[in-house]
């Protein structure tokens, strides 16, 4: 899964590791304790974080990394230009998650981060059977 606050294949690469964590609270639960509609009982608020990384080889932090650099080439010019990013990502935000239809769907609000600067915020939108 793409991690929260970046665009699809953020990072990419044949190695990985992620780490997901949120906190889920099932508020209109505790406010109508009886009420039967699914999409009620299920209503969950959560707050998360999302970090990982993808790269290529061994070592994410490889200077020679596809990640780290850019290659240009034109009608008589070839330019290779090297440049640090960050190989971890991670993002923030709040969302909300039900189950509407026979499906959980969930809404997400999120930044993300990447090498120390904040993006702008994106909205997720998922459906799924689960999550």
């Amino acid at each position: 899964t793409n991690a929260r606050g970046f665009k699809l294949n953020a990072r990419n690469g044949n190695s990985y590791a992620i780490f997901n964590g949120e906190f889920r609270m099932p508020i209109f639960r505790y406010i109508f304790p009886r009420k039967q509609s699914n999409f009620v009982r299920n209503f969950q608020i959560i707050g998360f974080f999302d970090m990982g990384s993808a790269w290529e080889g061994l070592n994410p932090f490889n200077e020679q990394s596809p990640l780290n650099t850019w290659e240009g080439k034109g009608n008589n010019v070839s330019i290779k230009v090297n440049y640090f990013r960050d190989p971890i990502i991670f993002g923030y935000g709040t969302g909300i998650r039900t189950l509407l239809f026979g499906y959980m769907i969930r809404l997400d609000y999120a930044w993300g981060v990447e090498t120390r600067v904040v993006q702008e915020p994106r909205l997720h939108f998922s459906i799924g059977m689960d999550f």
